[in-house]
């Protein structure tokens, strides 16, 4: 049996304003945007080519045992792109307000790319939600 990770909920004070940065900003494609129970809606937007996508939840229950997540508490998530420079010059272009591309040195983070899988930017959604781009290699084989 495989164990997939297909949504993440993100949680957001303006269910509006999160879908135009997702959407706009970030290029995320709008999957749904749906009342799907009374007084319940669910906007999932998923990034180009990845099997996993976020959702952003208003009147959702929460499950038992679970605690309701205040907006701007979610850090580290974490996509992948193959060429760092030019994921960032879009989200600049977009309007994103993005970290230098840095890397894991002696020191900590430190400016420019680094080797293989040591290329990162970061950048927060409005509601301060943080996440980190991490370059990947196009050959999978040097997972």
């Amino acid at each position: 049996m495989n164990w997939t990770i297909e949504v993440v909920p993100v949680p957001v004070t303006d269910m509006d304003r999160a879908k135009a940065f997702y959407a706009e900003k970030i290029g995320f494609d709008v999957d749904l945007d749906d009342e799907v129970a009374p007084g319940v809606r669910v906007i999932q937007l998923t990034p180009p080519g990845s099997r996993c996508s976020i959702a952003l939840l208003q009147g959702m229950p929460t499950p038992p045992g679970m605690q309701v997540m205040t907006p701007g508490t979610l850090h580290g998530l974490q996509m992948c792109v193959t060429d760092i420079d030019a994921a960032r010059a879009t989200l600049a272009e977009r309007g994103v307000e993005v970290s230098p591309v840095r890397h894991v040195g002696q020191a900590g983070w430190e400016d420019g790319k680094g080797g293989t899988w040591n290329s990162f930017l970061s950048f927060s959604d409005p509601d301060g939600n943080g996440w980190v781009v991490q370059e990947a290699p196009s050959d999978l084989s040097q997972r």
